[in-house]
């Protein structure tokens, strides 16, 4: 079952069972999808909306860091709740050593040598990891190897 079809699914589950937080959550995640779709006037494929259900989370994690600083302790919990919800939805998270031992074999391939060969780098890992790692990590496991 695709990404999209487990949405819907989850949203119509949420409203039988009258979860509200999920329903609310995967119906906000359907709208980012819906509203890709109208500006780039495509079907979205996995990968698309995986990117942006993680997008979503990383959003979330920015409003939990607000939400510390400005001490309001139901705004982290709603958060956090939120990000459990979407995770449901991501593909089985890659290993540290997997996601490093990738970044690696790229480097040998492209002959990169220093931080300024980054990109050449990025283009061969991310399609190979394909949504099973968030990008930041993806960037500074790059960044890491390339600086030893």
């Amino acid at each position: 079952m695709d990404t999209k079809t487990q949405l819907n699914e989850s949203v119509k589950d949420a409203m039988k069972s009258g979860d509200e937080i999920r329903k609310r959550t995967v119906r906000m995640v359907l709208a980012a999808v819906k509203q890709a779709e109208v500006d780039k006037q495509v079907v979205l494929e996995d990968l698309a909306i995986v990117a942006l259900i993680q997008k979503e989370i990383k959003n979330r994690r920015e409003a939990i860091e607000e939400a510390i600083k400005a001490n309001r302790p139901d705004l982290i919990a709603d958060n956090e709740t939120e990000i459990k919800v979407l995770e449901v939805f991501l593909p089985q998270a890659m290993p540290a050593e997997e996601l490093r031992a990738l970044v690696q074999a790229a480097i040998d391939e492209t002959g990169a040598s220093a931080p300024s060969d980054m990109g050449k780098v990025m283009k061969i890992v991310m399609p190979k990891i394909a949504g099973r790692a968030p990008n930041d990590m993806i960037s500074s496991t790059v960044k890491e190897l390339l600086t030893k």
